[in-house]
Parts: C-alpha cells; structure tokens; sequence
C-alpha cells in the first residue's frame, strides 16, 4: 500500500514537470533552453510537494472505551432482597443466587453478606 502511494506521489511530481518543462516560454519553438530547465525544476518540486502532502497515509484513533464503575455499597443491603441479589452479583462473579453462596479462591463456599 505505501508503495502505491509513493509512486503515485511520484508520477504526479514527473507529470507537473513535464507539464511545465513543454510550455513554450522561450524564444524560440519546441527548443530547449534554460527557461524550460528551470519549469521542469519548479514543476517537479511543486509535483512532489502535492504528491506528497495527497499520498499522506490518513490514520483514524478510536477513542478509549469508557468504563463505567461498580456500584459502591457504603451499607449492606437486608439478604434475599432485590438490592442484595443486585450486590452479590456485582461484587462475586461466583455468586450463585439460588443458594446466596460465593466460592473464594480458596474454593470454600461463603455466604454473601
């Protein structure tokens, strides 16, 4: 893929240059002189100046997912309430809700308080 960009920046730089380097601005016709010299010079940079800034590789950064926080409990709720079943399982990914035990690491089952 950069190759094709690099040479497509490229072609539009010897294209502008020759381009320019064919418009007549000397004296005599179809010759070649030092003004065509200097407008296949000018043509190439200006090419390769705009072939450069169009074959740029454009790059798109997703944004950081946002996370939300747990919910934080400052009083335990009563057990086998709404509130309670909400806290077990926010707090244990163990928690079994028909039993209202957790498995530690340790593998002992505990009961959510």
């Amino acid at each position: 893929m950069y190759k094709k960009i690099a040479i497509t920046g490229f072609a539009i730089a010897l294209t502008a240059g020759a381009v320019l380097a064919t418009a007549n601005t000397g004296a005599e016709a179809g010759g070649w002189n030092h003004r065509n010299g200097w407008a296949a010079a000018g043509g190439f940079a200006a090419g390769a100046l705009v072939g450069s800034a169009l074959s740029q590789p454009r790059y798109y950064v997703e944004p950081a997912p946002r996370y939300e926080p747990a919910p934080v409990y400052y009083d335990r709720p009563e057990p086998w309430t709404p509130a309670w079943y909400r806290y077990c399982s926010a707090k244990y990914r163990s928690f079994d809700p028909q039993s209202g035990y957790f498995r530690t690491y340790s593998g002992r089952a505990r009961f959510c308080r």
